[in-house]
């Protein structure tokens, strides 16, 4: 059944993002620790959420104030080194070792208990998400909108002292709702303080204008209709798209097309030319070339791959 234009729900641009990236939590620990530690883990291409269930500990990062986590508080860590310990001030140790063949490390005792967990992105496309995401995000307890998170965060560590057949199952799609819940806890709406890609995506005007281009790419997009959608001029429009997305809105478009496009390419879902079109690429000469500047290979290669 065909939906009327004013039935059609609105395109959803963090659900279609983390969808065609594939996006998952691949892999979830646990550190049980007391006294005095320090764990260091490097800088990765991957996104990951540390989160603290019992006790306090700081969360160390390059460049920014060591971060004091308590009990519900739950942060997002992109590309960037990071550490956690009991105190910021103490030597770090490796912690990768400690993960080696197991997924919970036990550090003394059970003073403090966090949790981590890994997001993997498939077909090649993090860097997508990773160039518009802060390298830290913090999201406390004390925010209005982090109920969710407590709530999935009482019920993972649940699953993981009732060592219940199935467990790994009922973490992993908790931990993947965990990512999403977090995301929406630190990006509430119109809040004006929450630069970036997410807060774009909760700004009144420029949501807009990221959710047309959403739902529906194919369209030959120019800034004046995409500031029409926002409601503003072509001028404001493209000064605020850029400086809150980090690039100009019709270089958000072809970033967007390419990463449909090389997932598509990758699950093998039709012949080059006809995701060409659905992506709005009317010349398959133009595609090619967008394609091989962003990716380093022809879609032919990236399809053979």
């Amino acid at each position: 059944m065909d939906l009327s234009q004013s039935s059609k729900p609105l395109a959803d641009p963090l659900s279609d993002v983390l969808t065609t990236l594939g996006a998952n939590v691949t892999r979830c620990t646990r550190l049980e620790a007391a006294g005095q530690w320090a764990l260091s883990f490097p800088a990765l291409d991957r996104l990951k959420f540390v989160a603290v269930l019992k006790g306090t500990a700081w969360l160390i990062v390059p460049e920014l104030e060591p971060q004091l986590l308590s009990a519900g508080d739950v942060c997002l860590i992109g590309r960037t080194a990071y550490a956690v310990a009991s105190d910021p001030n103490l030597p770090r140790r490796d912690g990768q070792p400690l993960y080696d063949g197991c997924d919970v490390a036990r550090l003394g005792g059970d003073d403090t208990i966090g949790l981590g967990g890994t997001v993997a992105f498939s077909s090649g496309n993090a860097d997508f998400l990773l160039d518009m995401l802060p390298d830290f995000l913090l999201v406390p307890r004390s925010l209005p909108a982090s109920g969710a998170v407590n709530t999935i965060l009482a019920l993972l560590n649940g699953e993981a002292e009732r060592d219940a057949m199935g467990g790994q199952v009922v973490s992993a799609r908790l931990a993947d709702v965990l990512l999403v819940e977090a995301i929406r806890a630190y990006a509430p709406g119109g809040d004006p303080s929450r630069t970036g890609w997410l807060g774009a995506l909760s700004d009144r005007r420029l949501g807009c204008a990221l959710r047309a281009i959403h739902g529906d790419i194919a369209r030959p997009w120019t800034v004046a209709q995409l500031a029409a959608v926002a409601g503003m001029s072509r001028a404001a429009f493209s000064a605020a798209f850029t400086r809150q997305v980090g690039q100009p809105p019709l270089s958000y478009v072809r970033a967007w097309r390419l990463a449909l496009a090389r997932t598509a390419l990758a699950r093998g879902d039709a012949d080059i030319a006809t995701i060409c079109g659905d992506v709005g690429y009317t010349s398959r000469s133009a595609f090619t070339y967008a394609f091989r500047r962003a990716f380093g290979a022809t879609p032919k290669r990236s399809a053979r791959a």
